[in-house]
């Protein structure tokens, strides 16, 4: 299996998911408390964004707009990012 796939296999099957049920507790919360925090507005807004991002990356592996060495240092971000989702929300860690 390629890099490509592999990271293709990542993002579909861990990372989106892992977002989309983070999404769904915020939404959850929101609905039970009748109102969004700046907090839960600010954390949806970061979740939709990284979604997009990941996206992104998947019709860059369609199109063979990334090569392997980029795809492979995607994983290794994504697997060291898992690591530490206990202390984050949605299982990434911001880089600036």
């Amino acid at each position: 299996m390629s890099q490509a796939q592999k990271l293709e296999e990542l993002i579909t099957k861990s990372v989106i998911p892992d977002l989309e049920e983070r999404l769904d507790e915020i939404f959850e919360e929101i609905a039970d408390n009748k109102d969004a925090s700046e907090d839960a507005k600010e954390e949806i807004e970061e979740l939709r964004e990284f979604k997009a991002d990941l996206q992104d990356v998947l019709d860059d592996i369609q199109s063979g707009d990334i090569d392997e060495d980029e795809c492979k240092e995607l994983i290794d971000d994504i697997l060291e990012a898992q690591k530490g989702s206990e202390e984050d929300d949605f299982g990434f860690v911001e880089e600036d």
